[in-house]
């Protein structure tokens, strides 16, 4: 059994405002190479563990380890370098598709041509258009600028990739390529991939371990050919018509 590379040990996450704990008593263990599905409900602390796992927000309670080191130990820049998240929505601020995929490489002093080759390479396998590497944000649509920020984290080249519907913005064969790659990509590279996606039959075909989150709790935690997804998707449609009613 490979060793875990992400340990959360009785991880509890408290808002910054109320009472409801946004994560309570999250313990789990991440291999090198896994490709994680993190589903649940809306609300039901996704994001919110995403965010823990690069420092975005601190755990209230608990410890997480990245490589045997606890993750406060080590600097938010270094950290965020090596567990990279890429958000639903994503921002170039200011800079062009060029300007943006090559920033983060440039502030690590990774050469020019290393710099190029890589772009090139991930342009590439994500099949973006050449011309897009000089529009700026204003000129891509939603869908676009979604497919510059997957490229943006995988030109880094992270040990850890965290993603947050990735697919939220992008039509079914694009979704589809998007997940090929990612599962090639963790298997030849050894990256791990943590994605949360609402689209169950996607999250299926790409991970190899389930994390189910409800209400802040992880209520499952098992190997993707353990997982009763007809049983999962059921459980999901009861829980958001649970929380709409609640709502009204």
């Amino acid at each position: 059994m490979p060793s875990s590379q992400l340990v959360l040990d009785h991880v509890t996450l408290k808002p910054a405002l109320g009472s409801q704990l946004l994560l309570e008593d999250i313990s789990c263990r991440v291999a090198q190479g896994d490709r994680v599905a993190i589903v649940g409900a809306s609300g039901a602390g996704k994001t919110s563990l995403l965010r823990l796992l690069n420092r975005l927000s601190e755990a209230s309670q608990g410890q997480i380890f990245f490589e045997d080191q606890d993750i406060r130990q080590i600097p938010v820049m270094t950290l965020r370098q090596q567990i990279t998240l890429v958000s639903q929505e994503s921002k170039l601020l200011g800079m062009t598709v060029r300007q943006a995929l090559a920033y983060p490489l440039v502030l690590r002093g990774i050469s020019k041509p290393e710099i190029q080759q890589r772009i090139a390479t991930w342009m590439e396998q994500l099949h973006l258009p050449q011309d897009w590497l000089d529009r700026s944000e204003v000129q891509l649509s939603v869908g676009q600028r979604q497919r510059v920020a997957i490229a943006r984290g995988l030109v880094i080249q992270p040990k850890v990739l965290l993603l947050d519907e990735p697919t939220s913005a992008l039509d079914a064969g694009r979704s589809h390529h998007l997940i090929e790659l990612l599962v090639k990509t963790a298997q030849t590279q050894h990256m791990t991939i943590l994605m949360v996606n609402h689209q169950l039959e996607l999250a299926e075909q790409f991970c190899n371990h389930v994390l189910h989150l409800h209400q802040g709790r992880l209520v499952q935690d098992l190997p993707a050919e353990q997982m009763s997804w007809t049983d999962l998707k059921q459980g999901l449609i009861e829980a958001e018509t649970q929380a709409a009613d609640e709502w009204d």
